[in-house]
């Protein structure tokens, strides 16, 4: 008797070892289908100013331009350089060629989402001193910067 039970428990061992195979098998098949993704849109960000520059004169060294950004966006913006014009002064007689930008703003980094972030510099500006050109109407002007990222 010894001998069939342990035929028996061999057996049984067998026997499960093919039903737990099975459970391992399956079925193969192709498919195929199809889907969309839409990168949704990108807000402009706007370049910020936050040195401040005074006493712009004639024989007055350049003065250092710099900021940073406001990203309205959920997500970083890459930003690789900023560029700035002036755009006018509130003084009449006075007018962009009286002031001179100068210098490049390399940024190449990825801006944040948020106020206040990232930064930039490199730029200057100067009182553009025209020889034989009477500018004192720019005394006390404010002068108008506009600035670009790309």
């Amino acid at each position: 008797m010894s001998g069939t039970a342990a035929r028996c428990g061999v057996m049984t061992l067998t026997c499960g070892l093919a039903l737990s195979g099975a459970a391992f098998a399956h079925w193969t098949a192709t498919g195929s289908g199809s889907g969309q993704a839409n990168p949704g849109t990108v807000s402009a960000i706007t370049v910020n100013q936050t040195s401040t520059l005074s006493a712009l004169a004639p024989g007055v060294p350049a003065q250092t331009l710099s900021g940073n950004f406001t990203n309205p966006n959920s997500g970083p913006v890459y930003v690789t350089s900023v560029t700035a014009t002036v755009a006018g002064t509130d003084q009449p007689g006075c007018d962009e060629d009286d002031y001179v930008i100068a210098g490049s703003a390399t940024v190449n980094a990825h801006v944040p989402a948020g106020s206040g972030v990232g930064s930039w510099s490199g730029l200057t500006m100067a009182f553009n001193n025209l020889p034989g050109v009477n500018q004192n109407a720019c005394q006390g002007a404010i002068v108008d910067i506009d600035y670009t990222s790309n």
